[in-house]
């Protein structure tokens, strides 16, 4: 059989010509990039957990305004039914708050004294929760996990939340928590020179606010402050809001609603204890970061690193390209949190041997490189 010629574009009906040269135009052009978002970088092994914390979370900023509803719909959600990290003994007490204000309840953790006699790190740890939510109940895994990381006593903080004790009330609370715990180290078995700050999204805002009014008041000294994926600054204008501002668990909408009940009606988000990334960090204390890459606030710890740096100060950013915000409360099934807890862990014993305090050098025991920016 003869083959069948195909027809020229001038044999085609002219109707059909624009089309087939649009069509070898296309075939010819580059291809367009495919458009990726924070959630498609999301870890395949993290995704059905920001997935199921997603759907167990108040819709923040929409159909949920209300602190007092959002905390009713935490409280429903489901709870791991797995048993607690163990620990050598906690205990609940309350500690002076500041001039005027109540006592601040805290949870004491102490680690097993078999294998860590002391002396030991001491770490004054704020929850996070938007400053809104969360306390020491949803917490007391991830302190449990710092008691056992890092052979350190934990002291956790249920500072006083927004809207009914707005900005500075939080900080105080975790600053009047930071002395008490600094003038009772003997008590909790603590080494003087390894007394660390920590805390975890707006907790990560509190501890850092809590040294710069230790740096402002005269103290105590710190070692080592830790912050893991810190809320830093209130404007809330970096890329990551824009590129994670959906997805990936916390969204930008929540944040703007945290900071609106944290600061309330004409707060000056500018001030450096609401926003700890617009403060002059001189003689800040080392700091270990843990930012993941698919999250709101990536770019603050990010920044916040820079800053440090650029002032001379010694500070780790461990940046998790692959996971959400919130991914250190699954140490128990997620690698990735598992290598993040270890490295934050060796960090805090470190300042045992090697703590710096305030304008003093350090060592750089328990240092881990920056990992690449995603």
């Amino acid at each position: 059989m003869a083959d069948r010629a195909e027809p020229s574009p001038s044999a085609l009906p002219a109707s059909a010509a624009p089309a087939s040269a649009a069509l070898a135009s296309a075939a010819l052009a580059p291809a367009a990039p495919v458009t990726t978002t924070a959630r498609d970088r999301i870890d395949p092994a993290a995704l059905p957990w920001a997935d199921a914390l997603a759907a167990s979370f108040p819709d923040l900023g929409r159909t949920v305004t209300r602190a007092d509803e959002a905390r009713r719909i935490l409280a429903a959600a489901p709870r791991p039914a797995a048993a607690p990290p163990r620990v050598g003994a906690t205990r609940d007490r309350t500690v002076p708050g500041p001039p005027g204000a109540p006592p601040v309840p805290v949870r004491i953790y102490l680690p097993d004294p078999q294998r860590w006699p002391g002396p030991r790190p001491t770490v004054v740890f704020c929850h996070g929760g938007g400053w809104v939510l969360c306390d020491l109940d949803t917490h007391d895994t991830t302190a449990r996990h710092l008691v056992r990381a890092a052979g350190a006593a934990v002291v956790s903080v249920d500072y006083r939340r927004a809207p009914e004790h707005r900005f500075p009330a939080a900080a105080e609370d975790a600053h009047a928590a930071l002395c008490w715990a600094g003038g009772h180290l003997d008590e909790l078995g603590g080494d003087p020179g390894a007394l660390v700050v920590a805390g975890d999204s707006s907790g990560g805002n509190l501890a850092a606010a809590s040294l710069l009014l230790a740096r402002e008041r005269g103290g105590p000294a710190v070692a080592l402050q830790v912050l893991v994926y810190p809320a830093l600054d209130a404007a809330q204008d970096r890329a990551s809001y824009r590129s994670a501002a959906e997805g990936c668990f916390l969204t930008a909408a929540h944040m703007r609603w945290f900071w609106e009940q944290y600061l309330g009606p004409g707060g000056d988000g500018r001030h450096p204890l609401a926003s700890p990334l617009r403060a002059d960090l001189t003689g800040m204390p080392p700091a270990h970061l843990v930012v993941a890459g698919c999250d709101p606030l990536r770019d603050e710890g990010r920044a916040y690193h820079r800053r440090l740096v650029r002032a001379g100060i010694r500070s780790v950013l461990d940046s998790h390209p692959g996971m959400f915000h919130g991914f250190l409360g699954l140490a128990g099934v997620l690698p990735q949190a598992c290598e993040a807890l270890a490295r934050l862990g060796g960090a805090i014993s470190s300042t045992l041997t090697n703590g710096k305090t305030f304008g003093e050098a350090g060592g750089d025991a328990g240092y881990f490189p920056e990992s690449p920016l995603e």
